[in-house]
């Protein structure tokens, strides 16, 4: 049996499983894809500190040592049911695990255009995050698609780095707030094309250009990278008749405790406003010193 089982093998799950394999606790951390998550398709990280540029795969690589290196078990099974119970049962694809604790840190996923080239450039021209990956546009030509209030609030922070960005969306007016859609249309280097879907992505080792359809008609657009602004999904669906969440599907936390003892909760799955690695790395450390307590309180017990 292990003390502590975390779900999850991104920046919050394996921060969380440096500080619990280094307080001595019998750690297993589960991941059913990447090791990193999300971070794993950043082609360069620039906001992180300690590094001036390091590419996501090889900070999820690094991360994964240290935390192998520290003791903790990781190991690439699926989780498919958890079961609460005064010993926490993690049933995966494969195996059956038991915990005194876990920890979920699922994580959450951009939502894609769903197109046939879309994959091929990620890293390469196709872009999530803005603040991740934006300066790397200076002076150039970009198109954000969406039109809710956090594509505009990307587009606005891009609008004073790229030299010409086109935002585009599929309906016929702004779905953000008002002030933000006016601060964004006073921009002189910000064209928004309403009506407007991508059909296509173009290039071959990067984004060179889009294929659009405007009302109806065909285009293309000469564009070095686009940003897709559409919307996140909460990757909560294990959990969902075990936590509590909110109206997005976010797990809903008082600082990282969930609504059942011994599940505690960290990274992008969970309720809060901003998401970035830094701030799921605060989680993972905030949810292991959460776990030593419960642990130790426990044992005293």
């Amino acid at each position: 049996m292990y003390d502590v089982i975390i779900v999850g093998g991104g920046p919050a799950g394996m921060t969380a499983g440096i500080y619990l394999a280094r307080a001595g606790l019998k750690t297993l951390i589960l991941e059913k894809e990447t090791i990193g998550g999300q971070i794993a398709l950043a082609a360069k990280v620039e906001n992180y500190p300690g590094y001036l540029s390091i590419s996501g795969a090889e900070l999820s690589s690094n991360m994964y040592d240290q935390v192998v290196n520290a003791g903790a078990d990781f190991e690439f099974e699926k989780v498919i049911n958890i079961e609460n119970s005064e010993i926490k049962k993690v049933i995966t694809e494969e195996n059956k695990y038991e915990a005194k604790a876990v920890i979920i840190a699922t994580g959450s996923k951009y939502r894609k255009l769903g197109l046939d080239t879309e994959t091929k450039f990620i890293g390469n021209g196709v872009h999530f995050c803005t603040s991740c990956d934006g300066s790397f546009y200076r002076n150039k030509t970009v198109a954000i698609i969406g039109g809710a209030n956090s594509a505009l609030c990307n587009a606005i922070y891009l609008a004073d780095i790229v030299s010409k960005l086109y935002l585009i969306y599929r309906g016929n007016e702004l779905k953000g707030e008002k002030v933000i859609a006016d601060s964004l249309i006073a921009k002189p280097n910000v064209e928004i094309l309403f009506n407007t879907v991508v059909e296509k992505i173009n290039g071959d080792d990067s984004v060179e250009s889009i294929d659009i359809k405007k009302d109806g008609k065909k285009e293309n657009l000469a564009v070095n990278g686009i940003f897709v602004s559409i919307g996140m999904d909460a990757q909560t669906e294990l959990v969902d008749s075990l936590l509590k969440k909110n109206e997005y599907n976010y797990i809903v936390s008082d600082d990282c405790k969930t609504n059942l003892e011994g599940i505690f909760v960290a990274g992008d799955c969970r309720a809060k406003d901003l998401r970035q690695i830094t701030t799921a790395v605060s989680d993972g450390a905030i949810a292991a010193s959460l776990v030593i307590k419960y642990i130790n309180n426990k044992k005293n017990n």
